[in-house]
């Protein structure tokens, strides 16, 4: 039995927050522009299934990323959403921005997409949170932000002085940590090597001010889940990671989100088990293991400024399954505060509306597409090589 083995009861009652970014990181990868519409139905959904934390959309510029030209108006709609819960609440009174609890994001990697989440935020309908990313491999972090480390860490202390002088909270995205689609880096450093310098990312980064810091495993590249053990186990060490200047404890798991994309499904699945070993609380998935690289292509069409894409299959890169990783906590006992019921058939209806019609038009431009990479919605059961983690 795995020395990762998790015993029964372990974690029986532990209480975990589960973000599902399916709107932003999923449908960026699918080729097509989905409506404002569907958008909205599914966040929703969402909500309505007892998500309190939702990745909504991209302040990116539309020539470069074309699949959120409604950034604005996705937000309005659900801070102003009449749908009413079961306790009899609207969704509209769920939103932070009016007194409720249900919290929204938005990427905004470059200045400018920050600056067009500040005029939303100051114009009453902005996102609660934002995100910018950093990645260990500077090529990595050239191609994705054309900056440099140290250019972006001096744009990003600047975007984040600005949020927090609003009241928005600002998310720092670590990525690369296992391994780059470079292999240039991939050759240069140890696995030990990539780890450490992860750490001093994150430090500095939570140096910088940022409020969380989401730990990416971008596109699979860890595969070995002793070693996404071994990190997270280190940056819940109190005394590798320090206290930092403002007084935060760094090895507070509340700080941490555990982000996870893969080829392969029970792989990321496993990496999230050991993760919530470690002690990680916050995690984040897609409905149907969708998402991952934005798509250089609509309907066939190339996207300007984007050709060269550096994944050569993006469509095996999705994220971890929302309908698998809730089922899989389920099954150790841990709270999620996620109605199963009612995701699975949320689930069921996104994989028949959006990627069933997606996957019918690629194969009329006769081009690849994003399949449901669920194991509950593909088979009723998580992958055998999962729960013998923790079935007695």
């Amino acid at each position: 039995m795995s020395d990762l083995y998790i015993s029964k009861n372990e974690l029986l009652g532990k209480k975990v927050e589960l973000s599902d970014i399916s709107i932003r990181d999923g449908l960026q990868s699918l080729e097509t522009i989905i409506d404002t519409g569907t958008k909205v139905k599914y966040l929703e959904g969402l909500i309505l299934a007892g998500f309190k934390r939702l990745e909504v959309t991209n302040y990116g510029h539309p020539k470069f990323v074309p699949f959120f030209p409604d950034a604005t108006e996705v937000i309005k709609r659900l801070l102003n959403s009449t749908t009413k819960t079961p306790d009899g609440k609207t969704i509209g009174e769920m939103m932070k921005r009016n007194g409720g609890d249900v919290e929204l994001t938005a990427v905004s990697i470059h200045e400018r997409g920050a600056e067009r989440a500040f005029k939303d935020f100051d114009e009453g309908h902005g996102p609660d949170r934002i995100l910018q990313m950093t990645s260990t491999c500077p090529e990595h972090q050239k191609a994705n932000s054309g900056k440099t480390h140290d250019q972006y860490f001096a744009m990003t202390e600047q975007v984040i002085k600005a949020a927090h002088s609003r009241g928005m909270l600002i998310n720092g995205t670590v990525s690369t940590i296992w391994g780059s689609p470079f292999e240039k880096f991939n050759k240069e450093y140890t696995m030990a090597e990539k780890l450490d310098i992860a750490i001093a990312f994150v430090k500095r980064y939570l140096d910088c001010g940022a409020d969380d810091i989401e730990l990416a495993d971008h596109d699979g590249s860890v595969t070995d889940y002793h070693k996404a053990f071994e990190f997270f186990s280190r940056v819940l060490d109190p005394k590798l990671m320090g206290t930092g200047p403002d007084g935060r404890d760094y090895s507070d798991p509340k700080l941490y989100i555990a982000h996870f994309h893969t080829k392969n499904m029970a792989s990321a699945l496993r990496n999230a088990a050991a993760a919530l070993k470690a002690g990680i609380i916050r995690f984040e998935s897609c409905l149907s293991g969708i998402g991952g690289q934005p798509a250089n292509m609509v309907d066939g069409v190339a996207i300007e400024g984007r050709e060269g894409d550096y994944y050569s299959d993006h469509f095996n890169h999705g994220l971890i399954s929302t309908e698998d990783i809730v089922t899989m906590f389920h099954e150790l006992g841990v709270d999620t505060g996620i109605d199963q019921e009612k995701l699975l058939a949320l689930g069921r209806d996104f994989r028949a509306e959006v990627l069933d019609t997606f996957a019918a038009k690629q194969k009329k431009l006769d081009r690849q597409f994003m399949p449901c990479r669920s194991f509950m919605l593909l088979n009723g059961h998580l992958p055998e090589s999962v729960t013998e983690l923790y079935s007695a």
